[in-house]
């Protein structure tokens, strides 16, 4: 009687880990997979990527560009689904406060002094009737004016 609850428990181990393999990708790696498609895409814009995921302990900025002048910190927001609306939707009042801090240590950090900033959202779509995914840049997606430099 031991044994096979022992097997039965196994079993259920087993096809629960069998499920989990063939769940689709995690949200990290979707966020990954549209960071790299938002790098070649600002790239083919013209913009030069200055760093990617600057970290810092209360939070990152998934990318920093120079784009003509000026300094582009870019949220990337991507999804397969509109159950919750378009992904530029996601970048709330509180991302935006946090990516504004972010980029505040980055300017102080690199000693930036005299030069525009700029927040930009790039939005990364996979609908289901496309292989390919909707990609949008949103120039100047919110202001924060408490970034210490020039240009904001």
């Amino acid at each position: 009687m031991q044994f096979l609850r022992a097997k039965k428990y196994v079993t259920s181990i087993i096809n629960l880990f069998k499920h989990k393999i063939e769940e689709p990708p995690d949200k990290r790696g979707i966020g990954t997979k549209g960071e790299s498609l938002a790098v070649k895409f600002l790239k083919k814009r013209g913009y030069r990527i200055l760093q990617r995921n600057y970290r810092r302990r209360n939070g990152e900025i998934d990318i920093v560009c120079y784009d003509h002048g000026t300094i582009a910190f870019v949220e990337v927001k991507t999804r397969h689904s509109d159950r919750y609306g378009p992904p530029e939707l996601s970048v709330t009042e509180t991302k935006k406060r946090q990516i504004a801090k972010i980029a505040s240590y980055y300017v102080a950090e690199k000693n930036i002094e005299g030069v525009n900033l700029r927040f930009d959202v790039v939005s990364i779509f996979y609908s289901s009737d496309k292989q390919r995914p909707t990609i949008t840049l949103f120039r100047h997606a919110f202001i924060k004016n408490d970034v210490a430099t020039s240009g904001i």
